[in-house]
């Protein structure tokens, strides 16, 4: 199984971008899907969570701006970001907890990396 990010890319301060995951691989289950974020120097954060059943949530700093859907026929999951600021800049990582068939354990997968830029 494997994630594939993209969707990142240069951008303005107040303008937008969709980030895209999609879990590849055959034999598999997804449970939770997430977004996380490491800015340089930092260490890596969350952005935002979504159930299987479409539950989310969010960590502060997108709150109001971002907005974290999933396509569960795809096995696919976005982060739509709005109004983005310099602050927003750093490489996104999407994350899904998976099962493999047979195995009723769930394992953390996680995708490459995107890179936001957000110029001021």
């Amino acid at each position: 199984v494997q994630l594939q990010a993209s969707g990142g890319g240069l951008v303005q301060t107040g303008g937008s971008l969709r980030l895209s995951c999609v879990a590849s691989g055959s034999g598999f289950s997804i449970n939770d899907m997430g977004w996380y974020r490491q800015a340089p120097g930092n260490q890596r954060e969350l952005v935002a969570l979504i159930t299987n059943i479409g539950r989310t949530n969010y960590a502060d700093p997108g709150k109001g701006r971002f907005t974290i859907s999933r396509d569960n026929a795809k096995n696919t999951v976005y982060l739509h970001m709005n109004n983005l600021k310099p602050e927003d800049t750093a490489v996104y990582y999407c994350n899904a907890d998976i099962a493999l068939v047979g195995d009723f354990r769930m394992y953390p997968y996680w995708g490459q990396g995107t890179v936001v830029t957000v110029s001021s």
